[in-house]
């Protein structure tokens, strides 16, 4: 599979670029970045730590979905439109790990999908999707005696909140429970809030230090509480699901799918 890399030059860009070049059955045939951006024309495999692969940063997005097979997206949202119609101009099937996607940004991968293969997920590690399943396994139950509750914490230098995954592991609570998330959703507490409406679905957002990803999902009841949690300690698992992903493309026609069917969840 050939294999395009859109913002190389960001931490999960280099985690990407390195597993690609580590895995069997993958080419790296190149990667991008913004046309300021420092890191143009710098190799791509040193970027990750590795010897020289005679592939350097360009700029042209375009080119890179007409060469590739498949591009793996871990950018920004603003970026999400021009990648998603890059990949259905070109038929490049695209694996998209960008969250905090707006509902235009949305509705332009939704598009894509009708004629490419999209991958779009929260959360590549495989154990945050096995987290996610068994959210909606114990939602499904557990009645609202049981509270539930979602906590998360990442690095200082995350922009969105609650996190992509946060809010997947919401998702799969209220599908749990045959509710839809928006109606029972309680993202901010502050001052003399009153008490916690029965059937709610709260979320906590913690910042701080290097912390790469940590999930709680907590289902709270009287006399006992059960606590189902996954702590990411490096990036690279990211980068090997995503990379798994992308491998699981071939072949496969267009749609819009998730981490569970490349994991037959």
């Amino acid at each position: 599979m050939k294999i395009g890399i859109v913002g190389c030059a960001g931490r999960m860009g280099r985690m990407l670029v390195a597993e690609t070049l580590t895995t069997d059955g993958c080419a790296l045939i190149g990667g991008t970045e913004h046309a300021e951006s420092p890191f143009l024309g710098a190799d791509l495999a040193a970027l990750a730590g590795i010897d020289n692969a005679g592939l350097h940063v360009g700029s042209d997005t375009n080119a890179l979905f007409a060469e590739a097979d498949v591009v793996i997206d871990f950018t920004l949202p603003q970026a999400t439109i021009d990648h998603a119609d890059a990949a259905a101009k070109s038929g490049t099937a695209l694996v998209l790990g960008t969250t905090g996607l707006g509902v235009a940004e949305q509705m332009a991968v939704e598009r894509a999908a009708e004629s490419v293969t999209v991958v779009q997920a929260a959360n590549y590690s495989v154990g945050v999707n096995l987290l996610m399943a068994l959210t909606k396994q114990m939602a499904g139950l557990l009645d609202n005696d049981y509270d539930i509750e979602i906590v998360e914490m990442h690095h200082r230098h995350k922009v969105d909140a609650p996190s992509g995954t946060a809010l997947a592991l919401g998702q799969a609570a209220a599908d749990g429970r045959g509710v839809d998330l928006q109606g029972v959703s309680e993202r901010v507490r502050d001052g003399h809030t009153g008490e916690r409406t029965p059937g709610d679905i709260g979320f906590a957002t913690l910042r701080g230090g290097d912390v790469v990803g940590e999930h709680s999902v907590i289902f709270a009841a009287d006399g006992e509480r059960i606590e189902l949690t996954h702590k990411a300690s490096s990036r690279a698992l990211f980068a090997r699901g995503a990379v798994r992903s992308a491998l699981w493309c071939e072949g496969k026609p267009a749609g819009l799918y998730s981490m569970a069917d490349v994991l037959g969840l």
